[in-house]
C-alpha cells in the first residue's frame, strides 16, 4: 500500500517534469471546463468549499477526483505548494489510476 502511494508520487513528479501538470485553483478549473483534465488530485486537507466545488466540476465533467493524499505529499511530489492538481496527459492519468486501484 505505502509503495504504491510512492509510485503515485514519483509519477506525479514526472508527470510535472513532463509539462503534464496544471496545478492550483483557477488552472485546473479552467482545464476541466476546456476539457484538457484527465484526472484531479484534491489535498485531504482541503477547504470544504474547494471540496464542494472541485466534487461539482468533477462530477459535471466526468472526471475521477483522487483524494486520498494530503497536501504536502502532492506539493512535494511536483516540488510546488499546492492543494490541487490536474494530470493533462491520458497516459500518465492511465498509470496513475491504475496504480491508485490497486491502492494508495
Amino acid at each position: 500500500m505505502i509503495e504504491n502511494k510512492q509510485k503515485v508520487l514519483n509519477l506525479l513528479g514526472l508527470a510535472q517534469k513532463a509539462g503534464k501538470i496544471t496545478s492550483g485553483n483557477d488552472l485546473v478549473l479552467g482545464s476541466i471546463k476546456q476539457e484538457q483534465a484527465k484526472l484531479v488530485f484534491l489535498a485531504q486537507d482541503a477547504s470544504e468549499n474547494t471540496v464542494k466545488e472541485l466534487t461539482f466540476m468533477t462530477n459535471k465533467y466526468d472526471l475521477t477526483l483522487v483524494e486520498e493524499l494530503t497536501d504536502v505529499e502532492l506539493s512535494q511530489a511536483i516540488g510546488k505548494q499546492r492543494k490541487i492538481l490536474a494530470v493533462t496527459d491520458r497516459g500518465f492519468a492511465k498509470a496513475l489510476l491504475k496504480l491508485i486501484n490497486q491502492g494508495v
